[in-house]
């Protein structure tokens, strides 16, 4: 499918059914023919293929985008193309050694321009110096720049592997545990959990990716929360997670909406009943994704989702409309008259 796309043989029906995301192919796919057909010649073909790109998963792009087999021409129209809305992907797509050498010079920050020359007698050493000293900050109150405060943008290079192997989906193997988040939690002391939030605070990115896929219960119910998408993915990848701490994270509405999503396309975890029970009742879920689990829901469970008031109405009506239908379904049929 995808190279009849490519090569232009494809009927126009199956080009506009690619432009709306809607062939049945793999995710990897779809965003391939989603990529050829936003630079397709037709303008309407080229926006509802773009719009419909703009709203695929952060996850899959990133999972894509990280993939060494993922076709160059793909990786350089993200990196023209979706790096003005999606900055994460600038790193990762650096990582990635598909990426074409244009691409590449494309993502490289610009060289800011050197100052003007001032026509003017150069000061003395004695006059730096004094300069120097009357100008300078202490160290704790240095400003931070922009690009430091923004934990998706990482210089070294180890930590940029360990993102895009996340965005990946891949296992990080070799991971040292860090000492201070390794400790059982039934041996955690009330002044250690406290000074845990201090040192989990004080991490960089990579010691607390680290700690989210190799620390205990109490660091990962720190780091679920974190603002940075990629830590919170790597708490969900942690082989320590059990499927009632799975069921607190689905239920919990102090998280951000990734993480509900990715539960959601994690095939273990939504094999256990109670946690995706625990994610339809969940007012902060996006009702895409709750949708289409109403209808593994038990009847006494429907009947609770069609009371609750915290979900949204569409969720709480497709319920009552699922009770209504297994009713329906439940009562005898009468013999046809004939």
């Amino acid at each position: 499918m995808v190279d009849l796309i490519r090569c232009g043989k494809a009927p126009d029906v199956v080009r506009r059914k690619g432009a709306e995301g809607a062939l049945p192919v793999p995710v990897d796919d779809k965003i391939e023919i989603l990529t050829l057909l936003a630079t397709a010649p037709e303008p309407d073909l080229r926006q509802k293929a773009f719009e419909t790109l703009r709203g695929v998963q952060a996850v899959e792009i990133r999972r894509v985008m990280a993939n060494p087999k993922t076709a160059p021409d793909v990786l350089h129209f993200a990196a023209e193309h979706l790096l003005a809305e999606r900055e994460d992907l600038r790193d990762i797509l650096l990582w990635n050694p598909s990426l074409p050498p244009a691409s590449r010079d494309l993502l490289k920050p610009k060289p800011a321009p050197p100052p003007a020359p001032v026509a003017s007698a150069p000061p003395s050493p004695a006059a730096v110096s004094t300069t120097r000293e009357s100008f300078a900050l202490p160290a704790d109150q240095v400003p931070v720049s922009k690009a430091e405060n923004t934990v998706e943008r990482v210089a070294d290079q180890a930590t940029i592997e360990i993102l895009a192997k996340l965005a990946a989906g891949e296992k990080i193997e070799d991971v040292e545990t860090p000492p201070e988040v390794s400790k059982r939690d039934d041996q955690l002391t009330e002044k250690e959990r406290t000074t845990l939030i201090q040192k989990l605070n004080a991490m960089t990115v990579v010691e607390k990716i680290k700690a989210a896929l190799t620390g205990n219960l109490e660091t990962r119910n720190l780091l679920i929360r974190d603002s940075n998408k990629m830590i919170t993915r790597a708490v969900l990848q942690s082989p320590k997670i059990s499927d009632t701490e799975a069921e607190s994270y689905a239920a919990a509405k102090n998280v951000n909406e990734e993480v509900l999503r990715l539960i959601a396309v994690n095939r273990k975890f939504m094999k256990s009943y109670v946690v995706m029970r625990a994610l339809v009742n969940n007012p902060r879920a996006p009702i895409d994704i709750t949708m289409p689990l109403v209808n593994r829901l038990i009847d006494r469970d429907l009947k609770g989702l069609s009371l609750n008031r915290n979900v949204p109405e569409v969720i709480r009506s497709l319920a009552i409309k699922v009770i209504k239908q297994k009713e329906e379904a439940s009562k005898p049929k009468l013999p046809g008259k004939h």
